[in-house]
C-alpha cells in the first residue's frame, strides 16, 4: 500500500470523550484502505487509547478500526469513573476537608475528583492476557514489521517534563528542554497516565514519578513522530476550527462561571497545541523546500495533513447533558455549565452513549467528505482519483 521505507504516521491528540471522533474517522479509512498499516502511531490523553488499540491489533486496519469503534460504542460513563452518589460525595468531602485543613498532616489524601478504577478494568477486559501490565500484540507487530513504533506521552508531575514513551524496534530516545523520549515497553499504566486529566482523574505512578495527562506539557505534539522518522503524518484533531475562521464567541455580560474558564483551560492544554504545531511544521516545510539540501542542517520536509471535526463537539455535548447520571449532572451544574454557552469542559467528560455515537458518525462523515484528499495522501499519490 505504501512504498518501501515510506513511514506513514498517525497522530491522535487528546480531548477525553471527543477521541471517539478519531475512531470514526479511522473506521472510514479502514473500510477504504483495509490493508494500510500506519508505521508510526502516537497517542496523547484519550488518543493514547486509540493508538494502543491500533498498535496491538493483529488483523487488518479494517478489522482494527471496527474493533476500535466497537470499544467506544460499549463505553459508558460508569465504565470510565464511579459516578454514583456515594463515590462522588466521598471524594468531594475529602477535597473539602483537604481545603479547610490548612495543610494539616491529618488531612485526607486527594488524587482526583473521580475514581477511574472502572476505566482500568474496562481497558483490561478489552486487552486479552495482560502480562504484568504489558499490552500483548504490540511487540509481535513490531517484530513482524507491521509496526515501526508506538509513542505514548505523559506529563511527569515530579519534574514538569513532557515524557514520550517509545515502544519500537531501533527507536532512539531524545532529550530536549522540558521534553524527552524514553524507550520502554508500553503498559496499561502508560495509557492510564496519559489519560489522567489534571485534578479530575488521579495521576499514575510510573517508576519513581507520578504521571498525568500528556497534553499538559506537550507543546509539540508532532515532535515524537518526527523523531521516529515519519515521512507523512496524518494528525486527527478533535478541535473544531475551520480554516481561517474566527473562534466561536460566547456572548454574555455575566462573570464567566468556573465551567467556562475550565473549558478554555482544557482547550489550551489538550487541543490548541496540535493546531500551533501543525502551522509550525508547514512553515518549516516551506522554508526547507527553498533551501539546498546541504543547508538544511539535517532537517527534511515532511508531508502533513491535519483534519478537524466539521461540527463543534462542545455544542453537540450540550444536547445530551440532560441524560447524564443524576449525581454527576448535579456536580457539573454546580460548576456553572448551565450558565454558559460554552460546553467544552462538558464535552471532555461526556462519556454518554448517545454522544459517543454522534462523534463516531461525525468522524466517519468527515473522513468520507475529505476522501479525495485523505486517501491519496495516505497511499502517497496526490494525483490519484478517488471514488466514494
Amino acid at each position: 500500500m505504501t512504498q518501501a521505507g515510506d513511514r506513514v504516521a498517525l497522530v491522535l491528540g487528546g480531548g477525553g470523550a471527543r477521541a471517539a471522533y478519531q475512531a470514526g474517522f479511522v473506521r472510514y479509512i479502514g473500510r477504504r484502505l483495509p490493508q494500510l498499516r500506519f508505521s508510526i502511531l502516537s497517542g496523547t490523553s484519550a488518543g493514547a487509547i486509540n493508538a494502543v488499540h491500533l498498535a496491538r491489533h493483529q488483523g487488518s486496519l479494517y478489522e482494527a478500526a471496527e474493533d476500535l469503534r466497537r470499544l467506544w460504542s460499549q463505553l459508558t460513563m460508569d465504565q470510565v469513573f464511579n459516578a454514583d452518589t456515594g463515590s462522588l460525595a466521598k471524594i468531594v468531602t475529602r477535597w473539602g476537608l483537604r481545603l479547610i485543613s490548612g495543610g494539616s498532616s491529618f488531612a485526607p489524601t486527594t488524587r482526583g475528583l473521580v475514581d477511574t478504577t472502572p476505566l482500568r478494568d474496562f481497558l483490561s477486559r478489552q486487552t486479552d492476557h495482560l502480562d504484568n501490565g504489558k499490552i500483548p500484540g504490540i511487540e509481535e507487530n513490531i517484530l513482524r514489521g507491521r509496526l515501526h513504533s508506538l509513542a505514548i506521552t505523559t506529563t511527569d508531575y515530579n519534574t514538569g517534563r513532557s515524557v514520550t514513551w517509545i515502544h519500537g524496534k531501533g527507536a532512539n530516545g531524545w532529550n530536549r528542554t522540558y521534553r524527552s523520549g524514553i524507550q520502554t515497553k508500553i503498559t496499561l499504566d502508560h495509557v492510564m497516565a496519559s489519560c489522567a486529566i489534571p485534578l479530575i482523574f488521579p495521576a499514575i505512578k510510573i517508576g519513581d514519578s507520578w504521571h498525568g495527562d500528556g497534553g499538559v506539557r506537550q507543546t509539540a505534539p508532532l515532535s515524537p513522530v518526527l523523531h521516529m522518522g515519519a515521512d507523512r503524518i496524518l494528525a486527527i484533531s478533535t478541535r473544531n476550527l475551520p480554516e481561517g475562521a474566527e473562534p466561536r464567541k460566547v456572548v454574555s455580560s455575566n462573570y464567566p462561571p468556573p465551567a467556562h474558564v475550565a473549558g478554555i483551560l482544557m482547550n489550551a492544554v489538550f487541543l490548541d497545541a496540535l493546531e500551533f504545531d501543525s502551522c509550525n511544521v508547514q512553515r518549516f516545510n516551506q522554508l526547507l523546500k527553498k533551501l539546498p539540501e546541504e543547508d538544511r542542517c539535517g532537517l527534511r520536509p515532511v508531508e502533513l495533513l491535519t483534519t478537524r471535526p466539521s461540527e463543534d463537539p462542545g455544542v453537540l455535548a450540550s444536547e445530551f447533558e440532560a441524560r447524564l447520571p443524576g449525581p454527576f449532572r448535579f456536580l457539573e451544574r454546580g460548576l456553572g455549565t448551565q450558565e454558559t454557552e460554552s460546553h467544552d469542559l462538558l464535552s471532555l467528560l461526556m462519556f454518554q452513549p448517545e454522544y459517543i455515537e454522534t462523534l463516531l458518525s461525525l468522524g466517519e462523515k468527515d473522513a468520507r467528505d475529505r476522501a479525495d484528499e485523505v486517501i491519496p495522501f495516505l497511499i502517497g499519490d496526490r494525483k490519484a482519483t478517488v471514488t466514494s
